[in-house]
């Protein structure tokens, strides 16, 4: 498993982070990985309320290395693009970021005949003061993992959701249509239609979990929220990547997780759970609507000027009339600018936040079907590696295996779950290195 750099959090202003982890991985039948990643934290408590924490995944498409120049230049240009126009708010910024990554890389698609049809997918999870943000075109998967359920909370832009959506039923009833098939991407079209979906609230606890379908297709949505629950972050990211390889591996698989500092819910929202917030700020200058009172100011005492002329005080009135001229300038100046921020920020209310939109949703809660499955899957793992007489520490897979049944013959089935997870990963970890040392690649171009 290729690992670029995996970060775990140290203290970062706003939001805190209680962990940030980042995993991608070629998997078993592709040559290169087309996938890419890019994680921009705020270190400060000005750039935090300016932009935020950004988090993105990109899945590129095209033959050779086409794929994974799409994904690396989307992963760069609209983490750049959103950090240099976050002063526009968060609308307007994903929504440039994400328009310039599809121009600048469907030119490049029109520079090489090589390079036509490039494109790649890319979802962003960012987290500001006023909630968690959702930019997204393509089916690399946005996740919230909130007390016991995982909800995914990005829509696919595939052929078989779109179907799903026009006929008003689940995604799973489409049949006979295959559901790789992508109707939105960045590159192949001179111009995109990004959805962008927020600010959503966040509570203490909350995990966000972006991947690419090399992961989402392999897995079911109770096992991604059970590991992400019951384990550590970089356990549960190495864990699934090596599950997904596991059960076939037929695309490179990418997965970003970031957890937020707190005791997370026991079930979703409630009337009494805290949102969580920045510390309250003193009040702003800009929040108030400073230009018309200007202006009103400016009216007033232009009205008095004119009074004063009439009265034949004619100093005084002159002094006052330029008094009213200047703050008359300089509120329509305020006028002015206030409308163009609303023009750029698409006319959203980017003070309110709103529910998330949930287009599917599953319990986390680990049950006995889980951990029969897992442990059915263990058990053919042990056959292999004694059949391939495999060097491992036994020693700690049974300690972890025996931890897991005795408390599933207890009944803490979540204890249960986390040791077998455990278990499993010491087999995991040998097929793994075996699989790299063995195995030849048949590229599916």
């Amino acid at each position: 498993m290729s690992q670029k750099a995996p970060a775990i959090k140290t203290p970062i202003p706003g939001y805190d982070l209680k962990e940030y982890v980042a995993m991608t991985d070629v998997g078993v039948r592709r040559s290169h990985n087309q996938d890419a990643y890019g994680m921009l934290t705020a270190t400060t408590e000005d750039v935090w309320r300016e932009r935020g924490h950004v988090f993105l995944v990109a899945d590129g498409m095209g033959a050779h290395a086409v794929g994974e120049m799409a994904s690396d230049l989307a992963s760069d240009l609209i983490l750049h693009t959103y950090q240099k126009h976050a002063n526009l708010g968060p609308v307007a910024a994903l929504r440039r970021a994400f328009q310039e990554a599809n121009t600048k890389i469907h030119q490049r698609g029109q520079q090489n005949r090589e390079f036509q049809g490039m494109g790649t997918t890319s979802t962003a999870v960012i987290l500001r003061s006023e909630g968690a943000w959702i930019g997204h075109v393509g089916d690399s998967r946005a996740y919230r993992i909130r007390g016991n359920q995982v909800e995914q909370i990005s829509f696919d832009h595939s052929l078989q959701w779109e179907l799903a959506r026009r006929q008003q039923v689940s995604p799973d009833r489409i049949a006979g249509v295959p559901s790789n098939v992508i109707v939105r991407s960045l590159g192949p079209e001179a111009n995109v239609q990004v959805d962008i979906e927020g600010p959503h609230p966040v509570l203490p606890g909350d995990i966000y979990v972006l991947c690419s379908d090399g992961l989402s297709n392999q897995l079911t949505d109770q096992e991604l929220g059970a590991a992400f629950t019951h384990l550590p972050l970089a356990e549960a990211c190495k864990f699934l990547i090596d599950l997904a390889n596991l059960r076939g591996g037929p695309d490179n698989i990418t997965v970003v997780s970031v957890r937020l500092e707190g005791e997370a819910p026991k079930a979703g929202l409630s009337g009494t759970q805290k949102l969580i917030r920045p510390p309250k700020s003193p009040i702003s200058f800009k929040k108030l609507p400073w230009p018309s009172i200007a202006v009103g100011s400016g009216i007033l005492l232009s009205i008095l000027a004119l009074f004063l002329v009439i009265s034949e005080w004619r100093w005084p009135a002159i002094f006052i009339f330029c008094l009213a001229a200047g703050i008359l300038v300089t509120g329509i100046i305020g006028l002015v600018g206030n409308y163009r921020r609303e023009l750029n920020s698409d006319g959203a209310d980017e003070e309110t936040s709103t529910p998330a939109q949930i287009y599917r949703q599953a319990s986390c809660t680990v049950d006995a079907s889980l951990l029969e499955r897992m442990m059915q899957t263990e058990k053919g793992l042990i056959e292999l590696a004694r059949q391939k007489n495999w060097q491992l520490n036994w020693d700690q897979h049974n300690k972890h295996h025996s931890a897991s049944i005795l408390a599933f013959q207890k009944g803490q089935l979540d204890l249960a779950f986390k040791e077998q997870c455990r278990a499993m990963a010491i087999l995991l970890d040998v097929l793994r290195e075996h699989r790299q040392r063995d195995e030849h690649f048949k590229p599916n171009w």
